[in-house]
C-alpha cells in the first residue's frame, strides 16, 4: 500500500446536532450531500486499487457523490457502537454521568441492536481494516465514520485505539495516512474541502 485516504461522510441531522450515531442508519443532509460532492474532485487526483465504505448509508452515499461508483462495503468500518448512548449527545449523557467522556469512560450496554463495543473492540476492527488496506497494491480508500477513523489513526501510528481521541474529525473532510522512511506517518488530517 502506498497511501491510505480517509473520508468521513458528509453531516447527518445527528452529527449536525450532536448525536452519537452508531449503528443507527442516519442519511446524510442536503449540506452533507453538498460535503460529499465536494470530496469528488479530490478522488479524480489519482487511481486507488481498493475503496472500502461502512455498510451505513451515510458513508456509501458518501463514496457515490464523491465519485467511488465500485466501492466495497466492509463491516469492520461501522462506526463505534455506542450501545445504551446512542442517540444522545454528550451534555445529555453528562446530566446522568457527570464528566463523561467515550474515550476514557467507553459506554454502557444498549438494546439487541446496539450491545456497544469497547475501544478495544473498535480497535481489533481497524487493525482488521488496517491489515487489509496493507496489502493492496497501491492506493487505499476508506469512506467511513468520525471515531472510528479516530482509532484507525491511532492504530495505525501503533497506539492503542484510545489515543484516537487526538484526532478531531469532521463531517465532510479527508485525511491521508502513508509513510516515511517506511514508517507509518499522517501526512493529512481532517482537511476541509470547499464547498457551497
Amino acid at each position: 500500500m502506498d497511501e491510505m485516504l480517509l473520508l468521513r461522510h458528509g453531516e447527518t441531522e445527528w452529527s449536525r446536532t450532536g448525536r452519537h450515531t452508531g449503528r443507527t442508519d442516519v442519511p446524510l443532509t442536503a449540506r452533507g450531500e453538498d460535503q460529499a460532492r465536494a470530496l469528488a474532485p479530490l478522488v479524480k487526483e489519482c487511481a486507488f486499487d481498493l475503496v472500502l465504505s461502512s455498510p451505513a448509508s451515510r458513508a456509501r452515499r458518501t463514496a457515490e457523490l464523491a465519485g467511488f461508483p465500485g466501492y466495497e462495503v466492509d463491516a469492520d468500518l461501522w462506526e463505534w457502537d455506542y450501545g445504551g448512548h446512542e442517540g444522545l449527545t454528550t451534555p445529555g449523557i453528562r446530566e446522568t454521568r457527570p464528566g463523561w467522556y467515550l474515550w476514557r469512560d467507553g459506554v454502557p450496554p444498549g438494546d439487541a441492536e446496539h450491545p456497544g463495543e469497547s475501544a478495544a473492540q473498535v480497535g481489533a476492527r481497524a487493525d482488521r481494516v488496517i491489515a487489509r488496506a496493507r496489502r493492496a497494491p497501491g492506493r487505499v480508500a476508506l469512506v467511513a465514520h468520525g471515531h472510528l477513523l479516530r482509532v484507525i489513526a491511532a492504530r495505525w501510528l501503533g497506539l492503542p485505539p484510545e489515543e484516537g481521541r487526538f484526532f478531531k474529525l469532521e463531517t465532510g473532510t479527508y485525511s491521508r495516512l502513508g509513510f516515511e522512511h517506511a514508517e507509518p506517518v499522517i501526512v493529512t488530517w481532517n482537511a476541509p474541502v470547499s464547498h457551497p
